[in-house]
C-alpha cells in the first residue's frame, strides 16, 4: 500500500500512542454492550443515529469546526472519513442485533486486518497479523456453532469490517491535511447525517424519555466522543499497518464485554 507524505506517523510517543488504541478500544467496546439496551425502544439504526447525532453536537461545541474545510484541500478526505464512520454504526449495530457482540466484532476486524496485510513487508509484519487471525477463529464459532448464526448478521458485521477499513485510510489522510479535532467533528457530522434518515425510518415514532436520552448520550460519549478523538490522535502517530494490528484486541474486549455487561456466554476456547 503505497503511503503519501500525509500518510507518515507524526511525531510522538508510540507508547502514547499504543495507550490511546487500548483506552478507545476498551470505551468503545462498553459503549457497545450498553447500547444494545437501547435497542428495545430505538431499533438498531435508530440507537446508532441518536448516539452520532448526539457525539456529533458534543464535538462541535467543543472544537467548534468550520463546515468551509469540506471544499478545502483535505476535504473530501474528511468527507469519506465520516460516511465510513457513519456506514460502520450503522453496520455493526445491525449485526449486533442478530448475532453475539463478540462474533460482530470478530468479523468486523477483517477490515483492520486488511490494513495490515496490505501495509505489511516484513516477515515479523506477518507473525503479527497471524496471530490475530488466530484470535479470530477462536472467537467465532467456525465449527458446530456456526450454522446458528444469523447469515444477515455475518454479512452485516463483515460491511461493517469493510468501512472500517476505509475508516482506517480515509482518517490518516483527513488527519494528516487538517486538525485533528475539526477532521472528528466534522466527520461525525456527516457520519450522523448519513444515519438519520436510517434512524428516523426504523425509530421515528419511539418515545425519547429522558431516560432514554441520558442512556443514548452515555453511550455517544463512550462509543464516539472519548474513541473516536483518541484513533485520530493515534492515526497521526502511528503506521497504519500497525493501527490495524493493535485493533485486533478489539473483538477480544467486545466478547468480554459481551460477557460481563450483556450476559452472552465465551465458550472454554
Amino acid at each position: 500500500m503505497g503511503h503519501s507524505p500525509n500518510d507518515r506517523p507524526s511525531p510522538g510517543s508510540p507508547a502514547a500512542a499504543v495507550g490511546m488504541v487500548v483506552a478507545s478500544m476498551a470505551s468503545i467496546q462498553l459503549g457497545a454492550s450498553l447500547a444494545k439496551h437501547l435497542f428495545p425502544a430505538l431499533g438498531p439504526s435508530g440507537t446508532a443515529a441518536l448516539r452520532l447525532g448526539i457525539a456529533a453536537a458534543v464535538l462541535g461545541l467543543v472544537w467548534r469546526p468550520d463546515p468551509r474545510v469540506l471544499a478545502k484541500p483535505g476535504g473530501r478526505a474528511v468527507l469519506a472519513y465520516g460516511l465510513s464512520l457513519g456506514g460502520m454504526n450503522l453496520l455493526i449495530y445491525a449485526a449486533m442485533a442478530r448475532i453475539p457482540l463478540g462474533v460482530a466484532m470478530a468479523l468486523e476486524f477483517t477490515g483492520p486486518l486488511a490494513v495490515a496485510l496490505l501495509g505489511s513487508r516484513r516477515p515479523a509484519d506477518f507473525v503479527w497479523v497471524g496471530l490475530a487471525v488466530a484470535g479470530i477463529v477462536l472467537l467465532t464459532p467456525l465449527a458446530g456453532a456456526s450454522a446458528a448464526l444469523d447469515p444477515v448478521g455475518v454479512a452485516f458485521a463483515l460491511a461493517a469490517g469493510a468501512c472500517w477499513f476505509a475508516y482506517i485510510v480515509a482518517g490518516r489522510r483527513a488527519g494528516g491535511a487538517v486538525h485533528g479535532g475539526t477532521a472528528t467533528a466534522l466527520g461525525m457530522a456527516v457520519g450522523a447525517l448519513l444515519a438519520l434518515p436510517f434512524g428516523l425510518a426504523h425509530a421515528g415514532d419511539a418515545r425519547l424519555s429522558w431516560g432514554v436520552l441520558a442512556a443514548a448520550g452515555g453511550v455517544a460519549v463512550l462509543s464516539s466522543v472519548i474513541p473516536y478523538s483518541l484513533e485520530m490522535a493515534a492515526l497521526t502517530r502511528l503506521p497504519a499497518k500497525t493501527f490495524g494490528v493493535l485493533m485486533s484486541a478489539e473483538p477480544a474486549l467486545g466478547a468480554l464485554a459481551g460477557w460481563v455487561v450483556l450476559g452472552e456466554q465465551l465458550a472454554a476456547v
